[in-house]
Parts: structure tokens; C-alpha cells; sequence
């Protein structure tokens, strides 16, 4: 009896050659905007207006137009603040960490990621800045000279640190997402047959020609800014963390929020890159590039952080029984049975219970149920932020300024707007620029195998086989230059 076993699963499907991977990724770029594109883009827009409103009002009268009060200082924005910072986070994940190691899988959603992380970061910094009362004054900020007066920023205060911090990770984020757009962007550069078109493309391509000295040199910027993007994985959400941890708050001043933070916003960055990826496959017909192993893979690392956040939310308790401190245990208390009891039982149901389902192959292969799993976690990891800010403060060391919290539409309006400003400015992207690295997913094209090696067991002299696209007379070591010839 022969037994065929698979060495791994193909990263591309579909026997796909580098022509075809040109022609399918190009497709939307070049197409007139199809009807599913343009309700997608009214939707976002309406959004967005709604945004644009709240923001308006928030301006004219002040944020006394939100729900905040004398002890809810921190509320809805600072909770979608570090909410939008958790999304952004997946993105130099899979492009810099997967790249260090080497991780093929990586090549056919590392793109989308890559800009969700930008979009989400600019969502992000919206509600700083707004809770500022006075944005046009934001850039005082800035360490720079200043030119008012004796005024100094506080480098002490670790709202300080996130300026730092975010205004790094979005700066890198962007030039490495830009970076890898080059090559592509020659090649639609090269197939475009309006001017617009090819004016626009030829400028964004910044003249690439494909040779191997750009080849050399495009390896040589990813290494480094993947080198240099690793630490902000880490770095980021832990000073975001800070901003709680360094205060005195009871649920807030603990040394677990640094790790805990950062396994929390890989967890729902990696469920924003499953809810984005599982459309863009269908929408723009890419079933052969983003695979159902590469969903499999990412619902693995969504479980593995979701698992890590489950073990935080343990030792918190725990630690506020250990410590025997009364403050802390009420604190811990009153959040799962107090008056947001349903907030904290969301975000366990949601954070803890249903990731656990992904240790079922039936699940973690299934692209509805994984759907689902995707906003299920992003609802919770909301929660998560939710509890965390509102369940700390309104119940101080004062039981005459206890207080509940209750949103404004204001508040509403601007939270349910940065999500029709996200989702505007990824569709826009996802039309006008490759939503799939063609460049990356070319390299990984000799590695595909649309049944695996194969070892019968009977012949010795069998060796394991594999099917390899055309590549057009082009030797498998040399530079490829994608932009004409194929």
C-alpha cells in the first residue's frame, strides 16, 4: 500500500506561472471600478461623513460633547485610541518578524498588512489629538524649540514616549510598505495604456528597472527596515501600556501590562488581517494567493495570542489576591460582577472561550467560521480596552465621585467614523495599488507544489518531484526582471 504525504501545503495554488500572477494581481488595478467596489466605497464614505461631523461638533463646542465626566476622564477615545494601535500592530509582524525568519507564507498578505497597519495608526491618532481640545495646537507635542515661551514637554510623562513611539512606528511602517510597492508599481507602469496612468505609476515607480543592482539593493532596504522594525512590535503597544501601568490607579499599576498589551494587539491586528484578507480573496477573485493554509497559519498565531491574553486576565486576579491589597481586589471584584459586569464577560467570551475553538482543524480551516472568529475577536479586544479604562475609574478611592459612564452620539460618531475612514482609504488602496506583492510571491513560485513531494516507499531511486511554473528561460538564481516580460 503507498502512502504520498505532503511536505507542506502550496503557497500558491492553481499551477500559476509568472504571467498569470502578473495578470491576476494587475486585474483590479487596470479594470474600470466594479459595482460590489463602488457600494463598499458609499458605505465607507457615508461613514466617513459621519466622522467629519463629529469631529465638527467636537470642535465648535468643545468634548464636553462626550460622555467623559469629573471621574471618567479616559473613556471611549482613549479606548479606541489603544483599539486602533492593537490593529496596526499585525502588519510589521508578518512583514519584518516573518521576513527575518524566513517565512514564505508571508509573501501573499504581507501587502494588505502592511497598509492596514498605516490606516490604523492614522485612525489612531485622531483620538489624541481630538482629546487635546485644542488639535491646531498638537504639534506642541514635538520636542522642538520653542519660540512661546518656557514651555517644555514632559519627557518623564510616557504620553510622551507614545508620540515617540507611534510617530516611529508609523514613519518605518510607511516607508517599508512603500518600499516593497516599488517593483510592482513598475510593473503596472509598463502595462498601462493611459497617460494618467503611466505618468502616475512611471513617478511611483521612482525608475526602477528591474537589474540586478535593484534587485540587490531592494533585499538590502527590506533586511534593514525589517531589522529595524522588529523592536517596534515589541516597543509600540509596550509604552502605549505604560501610559497605564505607570500610574497609580488600582487594575491599572502592574508590571504584566507591557507583555500582556503586546500579545493582545498581535491577537487583534492578526483578526483585522483574517476579517480584511477573506474578503479582499473573494472580492478581487485571489483564492489561488491567499490560501486556505495561509488563513489556517494566521488562526494558529490568533489562538496562540489569545491563549497568552487568557493567561493575563488569570494573573491579574491572582496577583490581586496575592498582594492582599483591598483596593486592588475590589477593583479586580467589580469589574466581573459590578455594574459593567456585561462588559468583562464579553470580553472573556469573546478574548478567552471562542479563540479556543481554532484548536479544531474543522474550524481553523473553515473560512465562514473563521470570518466570524475574526470580528468576534476584534469586538472583544475592544471590550477588553473598554474595561480596562472605564471599570478602573469609575469607581475610585471616593465613594461620594463614583460615577457610571455613558457614551455620547458624539462619542459614537466618532468611533463608528474612523472605521468608515479605515475602511475608505484601504479600498481606495486595494483598487489603485497591487493589493498582493507580485514581486514576493514570484520568488516563492519554484517553491509551489500543487500535490507536494511526493516518496512512494518502493523506489529506491525516487526522489521527490516538483512542479515548476515557466519562468520565460530565465534562470531560478537570477534576478528576474518582472516588469516586461511577463
Amino acid at each position: 500500500m503507498q502512502h504520498v504525504s505532503p511536505v507542506r501545503e502550496p503557497l500558491v495554488t492553481g499551477g500559476k506561472t509568472y504571467h498569470d500572477v502578473t495578470q491576476d494581481v494587475c486585474r483590479q488595478v487596470e479594470a474600470a471600478p466594479n459595482v460590489r467596489w463602488m457600494a463598499a466605497l458609499s458605505v465607507a464614505l457615508v461613514l466617513l461623513g459621519v466622522f467629519f461631523y463629529s469631529v465638527y461638533r467636537t470642535l465648535w463646542y468643545g468634548i464636553g460633547e462626550w460622555g467623559l465626566n469629573k471621574t471618567v476622564g479616559w473613556a471611549w477615545d482613549i479606548t479606541n485610541f489603544v483599539w486602533w494601535v492593537g490593529i496596526g500592530h499585525a502588519g510589521t509582524l508578518i512583514s519584518a518578524v516573518l521576513l527575518l525568519f524566513r517565512q514564505k507564507w508571508r509573501t501573499s498578505i504581507n501587502r494588505a498588512a502592511e497598509a492596514m497597519t498605516i490606516f490604523a495608526v492614522i485612525c489612531a491618532a485622531m483620538f489624541p489629538v481630538l482629546h487635546m481640545g485644542r488639535p491646531w495646537l498638537a504639534y506642541w507635542v514635538f520636542p522642538f524649540q520653542n519660540t512661546f515661551g518656557s514651555l517644555w514637554v514632559n519627557f518623564n510623562s510616557p504620553l510622551l514616549w507614545d508620540v515617540f513611539a507611534i510617530s516611529t512606528y508609523f514613519t518605518v511602517s510607511l516607508v517599508f510598505w512603500y518600499t516593497g510597492l516599488v517593483p510592482d508599481f513598475a510593473t503596472i507602469r509598463d502595462r498601462a495604456k493611459g497617460p494618467i496612468a503611466k505618468v502616475a505609476y512611471s513617478l511611483l515607480s521612482m525608475g526602477w528597472k528591474g537589474s540586478a543592482k535593484h534587485w540587490s539593493r531592494y533585499e538590502t532596504v527590506s533586511l534593514i527596515l525589517a531589522g529595524v522594525s522588529t523592536p517596534l512590535v515589541l516597543s509600540v503597544h509596550t509604552i502605549v501600556s505604560m501610559d497605564f501601568a505607570t500610574s497609580v490607579v488600582p487594575g491599572w499599576h502592574t508590571t504584566i501590562f507591557p507583555p500582556y498589551f503586546v500579545a493582545g494587539a498581535i491577537f487583534s491586528g492578526f483578526a483585522m488581517v483574517l476579517t480584511l484578507m477573506l474578503i479582499t480573496r473573494v472580492v478581487f477573485k485571489l483564492e489561488d494567493y491567499i490560501t486556505i493554509e495561509h488563513i489556517a497559519l494566521m488562526n494558529k498565531i490568533m489562538m496562540v495570542t489569545g491563549s497568552i491574553v487568557g493567561v493575563a486576565y488569570i494573573t491579574e486576579f491572582f496577583i490581586a489576591w496575592y498582594s492582599q491589597v483591598e483596593f486592588e481586589q475590589y477593583a479586580f471584584i467589580n469589574r466581573a460582577t459590578g455594574p459593567y459586569w456585561w462588559a468583562y464577560w464579553s470580553m472573556m467570551t469573546c478574548n478567552v472561550i471562542t479563540p479556543q475553538l481554532v484548536w479544531i482543524r474543522r474550524v481553523r480551516y473553515s473560512i465562514p467560521l473563521t470570518f466570524i472568529l475574526s470580528i468576534i475577536v476584534n469586538i472583544g479586544m475592544w471590550f477588553e480596552r473598554f474595561v480596562i479604562i472605564v471599570t478602573s475609574l469609575h469607581r475610585d478611592y471616593l465613594p461620594s465621585s463614583w460615577v457610571m459612564f455613558s457614551p455620547t452620539i458624539i462619542d459614537i460618531g466618532i468611533y463608528v467614523g474612523t472605521i468608515g475612514l479605515f475602511f475608505t482609504l484601504f479600498l481606495l488602496f486595494a483598487k489603485f495599488f497591487p493589493v498582493i506583492n507580485m514581486a514576493e510571491v514570484k520568488s516563492v513560485l519554484k517553491y509551489t507544489v500543487d500535490n507536494g513531494p511526493t516518496y512512494t516507499g518502493h523506489d529506491p531511486h525516487h526522489a521527490p518531484t516538483t512542479h515548476q511554473p515557466s519562468t520565460h528561460g530565465v534562470p531560478a538564481s537570477a534576478p528576474v526582471n518582472y516588469d516586461k516580460h511577463d
